[in-house]
């Protein structure tokens, strides 16, 4: 897939664009000779990446990938932790945390496309994707209690969101890793496909969801997010704040009208 455009944030993070995929962005993880372990300054540019993307109205769709063949993120940089003091891990703390919801909070729909390991804070960024995309080299897991924390990037409210309660409290507090094939079972990860074949799988997958309205994409996001959680009532209300926000709307206009003859649609975006 040729690129045709590249912006890198900091050392660590690229974010790609592909010839005949105008509307998706792949986000890179790209820290190899560490295995993408997510360092401070590692952290900063995913936040900052995500911020850019966020506020880019042309992007309908972005997968997050690993340059590292065997790995996708083996989480926090133990390394750089262990020369953290106390009061440095605190001011740390909102610039890691700004990573994970960086991505978490991104307003299109977010595929992650994991191979290799995925453990800890590794883990926790594809999470905070809306699609896992999983080949067959994959482990996963949330090893954070085996070294004396916890999971700190969203890991103890999404896995149980994904998986249910007790599901979730089996896997923090064993700490264990889980493969590929157990990983599609328990729902960990949503597809999975040959080794090798995560990111291009992935990349399609954003494709096909770019072809679709902007404005309905990221309407119908926010309601699949805001609804969780709540009562059957209150969350048809969100979807129906939802509704409102795209029934009206230049995107939902020529939806119908190219239906009706029988093209292509021309998104406005708005």
């Amino acid at each position: 897939m040729t690129v045709t455009s590249e912006q890198r944030y900091g050392e660590f993070v690229v974010v790609r664009r592909h010839e005949g995929q105008d509307h998706v962005a792949e986000l890179v993880l790209d820290r190899p000779k560490a295995m993408n372990a997510v360092s401070t300054d590692m952290a900063r540019s995913i936040a900052a990446a995500c911020d850019a993307l966020g506020a880019d109205r042309d992007v309908r769709a972005t997968v997050l990938t690993s340059s590292h063949e065997r790995a996708f993120c083996v989480g926090a940089d133990l390394k750089e932790r262990n020369s953290l003091t106390d009061a440095d891990l605190v001011r740390q703390r909102p610039t890691a945390r700004a990573a994970y919801t960086g991505v978490l909070e991104l307003p299109m729909p977010v595929i992650a496309a994991v191979h290799g390991f995925a453990l800890g804070g590794g883990f926790e960024l594809a999470l905070a994707c809306d699609v896992i995309v999983a080949d067959a080299t994959a482990v996963v897991g949330l090893p954070e209690v085996s070294v004396g924390v916890i999971p700190g990037g969203g890991g103890t409210q999404l896995l149980p969101r994904r998986v249910g309660a007790a599901r979730a409290a089996e896997l923090v507090f064993s700490a264990r890793r889980v493969e590929a094939a157990e990983a599609r079972e328990l729902g960990l990860v949503d597809e999975l496909v040959e080794a090798g074949r995560d990111r291009e799988e992935a990349l399609a997958l954003g494709g096909r969801i770019a072809a679709n309205s902007p404005v309905g994409l990221r309407a119908a996001k926010k309601a699949l997010r805001l609804g969780q959680g709540l009562d059957l009532r209150a969350g048809l209300e969100v979807e129906d704040a939802a509704w409102r926000s795209v029934a009206f709307s230049g995107d939902r206009a020529e939806g119908v009208a190219a239906f009706n003859e029988k093209r292509r649609p021309d998104w406005p975006g708005e």
